[in-house]
């Protein structure tokens, strides 16, 4: 009968689905799904790696992107006709991932906007994210990172293609390169082993990242820990704490993107290099 799967293969892919899949398994399984011929033990064995979820970091004043961020949230800033943080969720959407967290902090109320067209999404509130760092916004959703994609809302996604339904471990995007000034990381065989400013021989760092259940269980524990830690480290990036503060506790791998799957846009006249309508 069309369709369906030998009884022997039945009980192997039966033996997959309650037992972790091997790299190599998972890959294989991964691409009978986006051929379109993955039967439903295929599915059952990659049900384990599919992203349930997603969290935005949304809370930052944006004020390197002044002054059109004077009355809009730099996540919500139209380019080229879409909301920056638009590319973002309708990628997660494509994904079939609708369980969706945006913290929220600086002109909060906007937001309520966007669930006109996301009526999916849940808004969460970080009280205190004028007097600390992203941080407090990741703490605040600590409780949503298992099986969980997690990005900095003010990244312009060219690519949908990068947000996968299935994910075989926690990882950042990152782009190979000689030499930056800006925000990278450090890799061995793949695998993640420092984040620092500035670096040469490094993969620059884009603020989206996967995490399986397991690692969102342990962030659930290391976030708050760190934040209550002591004032210095309120004022440091989340992402600090998986990949400095805690990393013996992680095994991040590095996810290879280019620079023309995402754009960065950190200051108005980035802002007007990619969207002519604001030159003035």
């Amino acid at each position: 009968m069309p369709g369906t799967t030998p009884w022997g293969a039945q009980q192997f892919l039966k033996g997959l689905s309650m037992s972790k899949l091997t790299f190599e398994q998972f890959g294989e399984l991964e691409a009978k799904y986006e051929a379109g011929t993955a039967t439903a033990d295929d599915l059952a064995a990659l049900e384990p790696y599919r992203a349930k979820r997603a969290v935005l970091l949304a809370s930052g004043f944006g004020s390197r992107m002044l002054p059109i961020t004077i009355n809009t949230p730099k996540p919500l800033v139209d380019v080229n006709g879409q909301r920056i943080i638009e590319t973002l969720l309708n990628a997660l959407l494509a994904a079939d991932i609708t369980e969706i967290y945006i913290v929220t902090g600086y002109k909060r109320e906007c937001f309520e906007l966007l669930k006109r067209d996301y009526p999916m999404v849940t808004l969460l509130e970080n009280p205190i994210y004028a007097s600390t760092n992203n941080i407090s916004s990741a703490c605040v959703a600590k409780d949503h990172f298992s099986n969980a994609y997690v990005f900095e809302s003010d990244l312009y996604l060219r690519n949908p293609a990068l947000i996968k339904k299935y994910r075989y471990q926690s990882c950042y995007m990152g782009v190979p390169v000689n030499e930056t000034p800006d925000w990278c990381f450090d890799t061995e065989n793949g695998i993640i082993t420092d984040l620092h400013k500035g670096g040469s021989d490094c993969h620059h760092m884009y603020g989206i990242s996967y995490w399986t259940k397991e690692d969102g269980a342990q962030l659930a524990i290391d976030l708050p820990t760190c934040f209550d830690a002591d004032d210095e480290t309120k004022q440091r990036f989340w992402d600090d704490v998986p990949c400095v503060i805690r990393r013996d506790n992680y095994r991040i791998a590095i996810e290879e993107c280019t620079f023309d799957d995402v754009s960065e846009i950190d200051s108005f006249a980035e802002l007007q290099e990619i969207d002519h309508r604001y030159r003035i």
